[in-house]
């Protein structure tokens, strides 16, 4: 059973009977992936853990720092410490903690209390926030504690589409470009600030460029035995083949016409923005998401006029129409309606029987 929005299923279904399937895609696609950052949230929790190695369940987190933000980027609380994980501290070259400095502190489940308080109502925020976020819901599951994450932002994904023009996305190398001090790299509470720091001017860059946010989904799934866990935190594109698309494919997309609500997109590499923000932009506009270039493809984003490798030169191979990135973007404030699978139900057969023409 899905017990926190975020995952569609039956279960969303049925805890909702009313709502019909198609109406429960467009809800969830709507309303989780991804949002204009010049729209109100309710606040950010910038985390970041130093851990005993690099595979959560079995390395530990040893130090833990949280600052709780709001919407603006203004720090309103904060929790940070050591851990004492009871294993092996680790990499000490890397994160300079020792096992005698770790004797004597708190476990983690002694503070995950606070932990939550910290983070309810709140997007988590990490640089790479998919390994904070597993290591956190690992030590979480241990102590049989529910983290109230509904939401993630990982700002190497954020910064990637503001083109800083920077050697890359490193946290050291941002906090230079941004001009904020990094004291003590791969100290919790030092990265945490810094970070905090960051996510401000980034935000404010965001709003000016009208750039989407990646805020991404979570969720928790409560099995029989009533164990709680958390879901991974996985690929955009890997959810968003698997999505069923509500509409109707209307067919290949034609130049100088605007697209419509069911055609079928597939991303080559040859794009200058992010897969991840290509594909929230085309599920929310009613667009499926393919992870394969084939005869029902309407069109493939590419920025190459005659790509000679990859899904490009398949789409190119199978005459699919080509749009550039810049050119898609563009397109998508003015997407027409597509007609729904549900335009297409025989309601009037007799009991729960509908028949699909």
């Amino acid at each position: 059973m899905v017990i926190i929005p975020g995952s569609l299923g039956a279960d969303t279904l049925a805890s909702n009977p009313v709502m019909s399937p198609v109406r429960a895609i467009l809800e969830f696609v709507s309303q989780c992936w991804g949002r204009p950052a010049a729209d109100d949230g309710a606040g950010w929790a910038v985390v970041d853990v130093e851990t005993s190695g690099f595979h959560p369940g079995h390395a530990r987190v040893i130090s833990i720092a949280a600052l709780a933000l709001g919407d603006d980027g203004n720090v309103e609380r904060s929790l940070y410490t050591l851990l004492n994980p009871g294993v092996d501290p680790g990499p000490t070259h890397v994160h300079g903690l020792t096992a005698e400095m770790l004797e004597g502190q708190p476990r983690f489940g002694d503070i995950v209390g606070d932990l939550i308080e910290l983070l309810r109502g709140r997007t988590l925020v990490a640089h790479n926030v998919g390994f904070d976020y597993s290591f956190l819901t690992a030590e979480a599951e241990m102590v049989d504690a529910v983290l109230p994450i509904d939401t993630a932002m990982c700002t190497v994904e954020l910064t990637r589409r503001l083109e800083l023009g920077t050697d890359n996305l490193r946290l050291e190398t941002l906090a230079a470009h941004w001009g904020i001090t990094q004291l003590k790299p791969h100290d919790a509470l030092d990265d945490a600030m810094v970070l905090a720091q960051i996510l401000k001017p980034v935000l404010v860059r965001a709003r000016e460029r009208k750039v989407w946010l990646p805020v991404r989904p979570l969720s928790r799934r409560e099995w029989p035995n009533g164990q709680v866990t958390h879901e991974e935190l996985r690929p955009l594109k890997m959810l968003a083949a698997r999505l069923p698309c509500p509409f109707v494919n209307p067919g290949r997309f034609v130049a100088g016409r605007p697209l419509v609500q069911g055609m079928r997109v597939a991303l080559a590499a040859e794009v200058e923005r992010t897969h991840e923000e290509l594909v929230e932009r085309i599920v929310h506009a009613g667009l499926s998401y393919t992870d394969a270039v084939d005869p029902e493809t309407s069109l493939i984003i590419c920025n190459e006029a005659a790509p000679e490798q990859g899904k490009g030169y398949q789409a190119r191979e199978l005459g699919v129409p080509f749009v550039t990135d810049a050119d898609f973007m563009r397109q998508l404030d003015a997407v027409v309606g597509g007609s729904t699978i549900e335009d297409f139900t025989d309601t009037t057969l007799a009991g729960d029987q509908f028949a699909l023409f």
